[in-house]
């Protein structure tokens, strides 16, 4: 390609510096030009098509600036070239590329060639070539162009046309085929195909044959071709067998591989060759296989003439087949019987080979146990294989057992042996009687010490066959000893005692209990309490491991309820019991908090209360269900600020009253406190040394006391700056909530019914505590004057006490002196000079815990009024120091 664009940009340039030279009148160069020529077709490279002149001009030198060249051929080709000749003469050649055809290229080709001196002057003319026709052999087609044909013809096809032969003439005349030699049977036609004239026999006929194909023109030109013709072989014949036996006899149990016989067979159409037969068995048999190219017949199974179905029909007919092709063809069939022979190959057999029997330890002499011919045979299938005895009792334990006869393998004790020979026996087998009586003093009992841990004999007995070669098997024959369960459990010891601290932990072991027996091998022994280890709470606190035999507690003991714990335990082997007694004593811990009573309360002191005074007659009274009252202490753990109380006697008593240690002040601001929240702690540690209550348990019981002092009228208080936080709510009704007029109706009505019993109550009170002024008892400690303004009532209580007022104190709002009852609290005003005696006394403030552990409040004031303006200004303090109590 890049050749052909040089040429092609060479030409242009030419074309260019030819019309840029040319612009007058032409001057010729080129001599004999132009001209017509002709040319053979196939002509060689380097013929001759034309020769040539150039003239060139004088003034020039004797030679051309560029020699003479083809321009342009048309149609474009390069099958010419132009060649120097010498002394300016040059001649037109054949390239050989193409080679020129009259028949497939153009017939005429006009070539332009140009010429320049070295004056400048340049010359184009045009050469036109003719190509003429030569007549040219015929050309075979096809594969027969290239190769030599190879044709197959299986024997037996009919006469037919075999293959077509393909040939031209470039000239397109009409060609003839011709065939040698002419004794072959074989003919070719006028169009070129060829026919075979007869059914060829590979047997019987060449296998090849070797054709010369001829073709010719009608100048006389051809061109001859050999076909190679190949008779190819078919199976048509039948294969025979060439073996006559038809009867074989072998042994049994044969190893693979074993060769039985050997078949032959051969094919009409292989003589000649090596035979390629196939052969097989057609029916199934796992016995026998045959090689398929060989006809080799072995062995390939195991072949037992004593298992079924040999052993009813030990004749194996088997159908040896054998082909000319592994996929179908010509085939024969022979039958061949092997008969097959039985030998002593097996041994007897036992079925099971292995026996377990059992005897109680204290089986009765001369049981019998086993007869072993029950349990053999011998699957040989001759009758004279097939018989065996038994022989070789031996191992473990022989010396007490025996075979009473080699052919039954009966398996007797020596006692039943002995008792056969009472009548006679032989003497080989009184001989083994009698060796059997001097071991007669032996024991199978597993508690007798010379069998101990023995519970099992291994016998092993031989069984034989009779005939050679005398196979024999092993039987293995193991005599359980079954324990009989002859002894009772005994505990180590007929009763047990521990000693438990009562606090000892839910689960914990406190002791343990053991039995056994004599049974050999050991019973499994379980234990159980059978009887005692309850209490009114738990129906037993004890439990008892049933393997161990460890005892433990399910629940905490308490010896406080219960000192001493009896069990009943048993122990068992699943068959026999025996029980022992257990005794279980609960040893004191001090493990009981004190408990005193009451264990919360409320008072109320006034502020300048004298100090040592028992505060309001409080005292406590404890109790300890493990401890005695001496044991008790007494002292304040929490709220005792600056120490204003304490407790008299602080120990060593079950009762200790509260008293005022240290006087309160207020006015320096050394207290600020108002309210104090005593805890106190009881414990029962009073008469243990103080290396003791290190070691010993010790518990405590408390009392919570709240006390509120109460200020005198000029005493400041310091208050806390509040507000009041007010909480507005809403309620609507909605229609849809159907229950609000029910609730509110039901509760309007239970309201007052409410209020008409306690009006009821009320009434039945004042007639009953406000007797007729003129029987009232004692005078009224506060006289107030009637008001004819109606005011609401007050309900108050009152209380007549008789008692002695045994302390007094001042009163805070007043300042006035009352005497009090440290008992009951019951106070009056003190009046100057007047001894104590029992008066109406007003309540202000008291407190008792009940069941629940809350205080319960009660405020007396007296019933009548005295017109006196003492009384009102009484009236009014009170009326101030209740407002003041609520506020607190």
């Amino acid at each position: 390609m890049k050749k052909r664009v040089t040429k092609t940009m060479k030409i242009m340039l030419l074309l260019l510096i030819l019309l840029g030279v040319v612009s007058g009148r032409r001057i010729r160069l080129l001599q004999g030009l132009p001209a017509i020529s002709t040319v053979e077709e196939n002509a060689a490279a380097g013929v001759t098509v034309y020769t040539f002149n150039v003239t060139v001009s004088p003034l020039s030198s004797k030679d051309v600036a560029a020699v003479p060249t083809i321009l342009n051929s048309n149609p474009l080709a390069g099958a010419f070239v132009i060649e120097p000749k010498g002394n300016l003469e040059y001649r037109v050649v054949t390239t050989g590329n193409p080679v020129l055809d009259y028949e497939t290229m153009p017939n005429r080709f006009d070539l332009q060639i140009f010429v320049e001196d070295t004056t400048g002057r340049t010359d184009l003319d045009i050469l036109t070539v003719q190509v003429t026709d030569k007549n040219e052999s015929p050309v075979f087609q096809g594969n027969m162009a290239i190769q030599t044909v190879t044709i197959y013809v299986l024997e037996g096809t009919p006469p037919s046309r075999i293959y077509q032969v393909k040939a031209a003439d470039p000239e397109n005349a009409k060609l003839k085929y011709s065939l040698l030699p002419a004794s072959v049977p074989f003919s070719v036609f006028k169009n070129g195909a060829i026919f075979s004239r007869k059914e060829f026999d590979y047997e019987k006929d060449p296998h090849y044959y070797f054709l010369n194909i001829t073709v010719t023109d009608p100048d006389g030109l051809n061109s001859t071709k050999t076909v190679n013709i190949k008779i190819i072989n078919i199976n048509d014949e039948r294969p025979y067998f060439t073996t006559k036996q038809r009867i074989y006899r072998i042994p049994e149990e044969q190893s693979p591989g074993t060769v039985v016989a050997n078949v032959t067979a051969k094919d009409p159409d292989d003589e000649g060759s090596p035979s390629r037969l196939f052969y097989s068995i057609q029916s199934y048999d796992r016995y026998f296989s045959i090689n398929p190219l060989t006809g080799m017949l072995q062995v390939t199974g195991r072949i037992d003439r004593d298992d079924l179905p040999l052993q009813l029909h030990p004749n194996i007919s088997l159908i040896v087949r054998v082909e000319d092709s592994p996929s179908g063809g010509h085939a024969r069939e022979m039958e061949i019987t092997i008969i097959i022979d039985d030998i002593n190959d097996n041994p007897p057999e036992c079925n099971p080979s292995t026996f377990r029997k059992e005897a109680n330890e204290n089986t009765a002499a001369g049981t019998f146990l086993l007869e072993l011919r029950n349990y053999c045979k011998d699957i040989d299938a001759d009758p004279s294989n097939n018989r065996f005895d038994f022989t070789g009792l031996s191992g473990f334990g022989s010396n007490n057992f025996a075979l009473d006869s080699t052919v039954s393998g009966r398996l007797v004790t020596p006692s039943q042996l002995l008792a056969m020979c009472n009548g006679g026996c032989s003497v080989a087998l009184k001989r083994t009687v009698d060796n059997y009586r001097k071991r007669m003093t032996e024991s199978i009992d597993l508690e007798n010490p010379a069998n101990l841990g023995v519970e099992v004999y291994s016998l092993t007995v031989r069984v034989q066959d009779i005939a050679s070669p005398n196979y024999s098997n092993i039987i293995h024959i193991y005599i359980r000893i079954k324990p009989v369960n002859e002894f009772f459990p005994v505990f180590s010891n007929l009763s047990y005692v521990f000693n438990v601290p009562e606090i000892t932990k839910v689960g914990s072991a406190i002791g343990r209990v053991s039995a056994r027996d004599k049974d050999w091998p050991p019973s499994v022994i379980t234990y159980s309490i059978v009887a005692g280890g309850g209490t009114r709470n738990y129906a037993n606190i004890f439990w008892i491991s049933p393997t161990k035999g460890h005892l433990r507690i399910l629940a905490r003991l308490d010896y406080e309820t219960a000192q001493k714990h009896i069990l009943t335990v048993q122990a068992s082997d699943q068959e026999k019991t025996a029980t022992a007694s257990v005794t279980v004593n609960v040893l004191e811990v001090n493990d009981e908090e004190p408990v005193c009573s009451p264990n919360f309360y409320s008072l109320q002191i006034p502020v300048s209360l004298a100090v040592g005074t028992n505060i309001n007659g409080f005292r406590i009274e404890c109790q300890d269900r493990d401890s005695e009252p001496r044991s008790f202490r007494y002292f304040i753990n929490e709220g005792n600020v600056n120490n204003h109380f304490t407790f008299s006697p602080s120990a060593g008593s079950n009762t200790s009253w509260l008293i005022l240690a240290s006087r309160f002040d207020y006015e320096s601001g050394l207290d600020t406190d108002w309210i104090y929240k005593l805890r106190v702690y009881i414990t029962d540690d009073n008469l243990l040394s103080a290396r003791d209550k290190t070691t010993h348990l010790v518990k405590t019981g408390t009392v919570t006391l709240s006390l509120r002092v109460i200020p005198n009228p000029t005493t400041p208080i310091t208050t806390t700056p509040g507000f009041t936080l007010v909480t507005k709510r809403e309620n609507l009704y909605s229609g849809s909530a159907w229950y609000v007029p029910f609730v509110i109706t039901l509760g309007s009505l239970l309201l007052l019914g409410l209020l008409g019993y306690l009006g009821f109550l009320l009434a039945t009170w004042v007639r009953t505590h406000c007797p007729p002024a003129g029987r009232a008892h004692g005078k009224p400690l506060i006289n107030a004057p009637e008001k004819k303004k109606p005011k609401k009532d007050v309900v108050v209580t009152m209380t007549k006490l008789n008692t002695v007022f045994d302390g007094e104190a001042r009163d805070p709002v007043t300042g006035r002196m009352y005497e009090f009852n440290t008992q009951s609290g019951a106070r009056r005003w003190k009046k100057s000079n007047e001894p104590l005696q029992p008066e109406l006394a007003l309540q202000v403030t008291s407190s008792a815990m009940d069941d629940s552990g809350q205080g319960i409040e009660r405020a007396e004031a007296p019933s009548k009024k005295q017109p006196s303006e003492k009384g009102k200004e009484l009236a009014a303090e009170t009326k101030s120091a209740s407002k003041l109590t609520r506020g607190q």
